[in-house]
Formats: structure tokens, C-alpha cells, sequence
């Protein structure tokens, strides 16, 4: 018989390098591992866990958090980035984790929220197949489905989860909020492509809008800061889960 895999405390999917960059760099005794993606594992504070940045959607999702479940065993399937807020009250830039995640046409499922000191705890979370770019859209989502943010990626690992008997969190934090409109250009930057055709697109933008250029500076600046603050809630949250047999 085989020998299993050593099995993991956390499985987290990423949807972009950005979301990923600031928490990788936290983590101890880094290995990756090469195949279909790049899966990445080491330790923090203690716990062991691994890590894939997959590329936005649920599609991609769903493939990663499968490939997390058979390689590494995580006791627990984080699906972790930026999301867009959808209750006026959340701030840009806060944490959230969310209580249920939401997919129309789909029962809610719960979602493991520990009561993490950097984030707020509670609300649901819808998942979406495209952008939404618009502080209208952002309105008429929250009107239909009562929830506190929005992403792309969520439900496909919730699904996995459930399908592997193990808990799921959502560690997410607004990038835009409810009254925030995207600006249209930039939605070609964060559509599932390469990164050289993500690359190229913003090369064609600076060539026709070189005032774009400020936008995304400050986009640049603002996930470099969100980055941290979800590094910093993911460490709290992961400090928070039941540990291991064997483990303090």
C-alpha cells in the first residue's frame, strides 16, 4: 500500500500571485511542488500548510482545491483573496470572513468562521462568474442575495470541502467597496488569461489612456496593502484551528 501523503492542517486556494505574495513570505521552510500548478508547503506558527495560486474563477478553483485534497490531506480548505464588498458598511480594505457561502441556484453552505481579532466575522458570501464592476451591480446583488461580499472563487472550494468531509473558511478582504465603481479598462486585468496576455493588456492601456497609468499605480498600491492585512488575518485565523494530535 502507498504511503499517504503527511497530511496538512491548512489547504489554502489563491487566485492571484498578489493575494498570495505577502503570506508566502511569512511562511517557514518553504518547498514547492511542480505539476499541473505550483503547490507550495511550510509552516506557520507551528501549523503545516500548503498553498496554490490558482487563477481566478470557479473552474480553476474547483481543479486546485481537488489537487489540494489528494496531494496534501488538509484538515481544513481556506479559500482566501480579495472580494468585492457589497454591505455599505464594510470598509475598503477590511477583512472579512464570511458565515455561508452563497452560489444561485444552490443550497448556502456554512463556512467555519473562528472569532479572528483582525477581521470581521459573519455575513455571507456570494460567488459570482464575472466581475462586478459597478457600485449599481454591487447594490442590486446585495438586494437579491442579502450578502456582505462578492468573489469568484469561493463556491467552487466550499463544494470540494464538503465533497472531502472537511471544514472550509473564507478569508477575504474588500478590494472595492459597495459604492465603488471599477474602472472599465481595468476589468481586462483581472479576467482568467495569462499572465503575459494580462501583461499585454495593460501595455495596450498605457498605450491608449496613458492617464490610466495613476489608476493603476494606485490599484498596485492598494493590493499591496490588502495583501498584508490578509496575510496578517490568515496567521490569526490559522492560529485559531484545532490543532493536530501531538501538536501545542
Amino acid at each position: 500500500m502507498a504511503n499517504l501523503p503527511e497530511r496538512c492542517d491548512a489547504g489554502i486556494v489563491f487566485a492571484l500571485a498578489t493575494e498570495a505574495d505577502a503570506f508566502a513570505a511569512r511562511v517557514e521552510g518553504t518547498s514547492t511542488h511542480t505539476g499541473a500548478l505550483d503547490f507550495h508547503e511550510g509552516l506557520l506558527g507551528g501549523r503545516r500548510v500548503a498553498w496554490v495560486v490558482c487563477g481566478p474563477g470557479m473552474g480553476a478553483a474547483g481543479r486546485a482545491a481537488d489537487l489540494l485534497v489528494d496531494g496534501h490531506r488538509p484538515r481544513h480548505l481556506v479559500s482566501a483573496g480579495f472580494a468585492g464588498g457589497l454591505d455599505p458598511a464594510l470598509a475598503r480594505g477590511a477583512a472579512v470572513m464570511a458565515g455561508r457561502s452563497l452560489r444561485e441556484g444552490c443550497p448556502a453552505l456554512d463556512l467555519l468562521a473562528p472569532a479572528c481579532p483582525t477581521a470581521v466575522v459573519g455575513g455571507d458570501l456570494v460567488t459570482v462568474d464575472a466581475v462586478v464592476a459597478t457600485a449599481a451591480a454591487k447594490h442590486a446583488l446585495r438586494a437579491a442575495t442579502g450578502a456582505a461580499i462578492v468573489d469568484m472563487e469561493c463556491r467552487a472550494v466550499a463544494d470540494r470541502a464538503t465533497a472531502a468531509g472537511v471544514p472550509c473558511l473564507s478569508v477575504r478582504v474588500v478590494s472595492d467597496a459597495a459604492g465603488d465603481d471599477l474602472p472599465p479598462d481595468i476589468l481586462r486585468l483581472v479576467t482568467p488569461q495569462s499572465a503575459l496576455r494580462r501583461a499585454g493588456a495593460a501595455l495596450s492601456l498605457l498605450g491608449r489612456r496613458p492617464a490610466a497609468a495613476s489608476t493603476l499605480w494606485r490599484l498596485w498600491e492598494n493590493a499591496v496593502v490588502d495583501g498584508r492585512t490578509l496575510a496578517a488575518a490568515l496567521e490569526a485565523t490559522i492560529g485559531l484551528l484545532p490543532a493536530a494530535a501531538g501538536q501545542r
